[in-house]
C-alpha cells in the first residue's frame, strides 16, 4: 500500500484547521467556566435539551445529536444531574431506555449563559469571516461530518461510537 501524503496545501490546510478549532474550543470553554463554572460539553447538553420536545430526550438520541460514546454523556448527565440542571427519567414502554430531561434551574442557567456564550463564538469566528465564508464553512463541515458518519453511503461505520439504532420513547407528555 502506497502512502498519501498530504500535499503542501493540504498541510498548511490541515494545521490551520487543528489550531483554529483548538483556540475556538479553548476560547468557548474559558468563557462557560468562567460565567457558568461548566465546560462546553455540559452547556451543549443543556442546549439540546432546551430545543427538544417537552425539554427531554433519550440519552442515546442526545449522545448521537452531541456526538459523544453513551458513556461520556452519563457522566456529563450525571453532573448536571447533581447541580439539578437535568434529571433523568426512565423511557415510557422501554425498561432499557432512560431520558435527560432539562429542568427549570437548567433551562435558567442556560438563559443566563447563552448570550455569554453568543457573544464568544460570534467574536471567535463569525466576525471573522463574510457571509460567503459561512455558507462555505457550513457546506464543508457538513460534507465532511456526512462522510465520516457514513451518511454519504447511506450507511453507518462501525467505529462511530454514538450510533446505535434503538426504540423511541413515546412522545413526552404535555406540560
Amino acid at each position: 500500500m502506497t502512502t498519501r501524503w498530504l500535499t503542501p496545501e493540504e498541510q498548511r490546510a490541515w494545521r490551520a484547521y487543528l489550531a483554529a478549532s483548538q483556540l475556538l474550543e479553548d476560547a468557548v470553554d474559558r468563557q462557560l467556566q468562567r460565567e457558568a463554572g461548566m465546560p462546553h460539553l455540559f452547556y451543549s447538553v443543556l442546549a439540546h435539551l432546551s430545543e427538544a420536545a417537552g425539554r427531554r430526550l433519550r440519552m442515546t438520541d442526545l449522545a448521537e445529536r452531541l456526538k459523544i460514546t453513551r458513556s461520556r454523556l452519563t457522566y456529563a448527565v450525571t453532573r448536571l444531574e447533581r447541580d439539578g440542571l437535568v434529571r433523568r427519567e426512565d423511557c415510557p414502554g422501554d425498561g432499557r431506555g432512560s431520558l435527560a430531561v432539562l429542568t427549570d434551574e437548567g433551562a435558567a442557567t442556560l438563559e443566563r449563559t447563552a448570550p455569554g456564550h453568543v457573544a464568544t463564538v460570534r467574536t471567535a469566528l463569525f466576525d471573522r469571516l463574510t457571509p460567503e465564508q459561512v455558507r462555505q464553512l457550513e457546506e464543508i463541515c457538513a460534507g465532511v461530518a456526512r462522510g465520516l458518519q457514513g451518511d454519504d453511503a447511506g450507511g453507518t461505520p462501525e467505529g462511530v461510537p454514538w450510533r446505535r439504532r434503538s426504540s423511541p420513547c413515546p412522545p413526552p407528555p404535555p406540560r
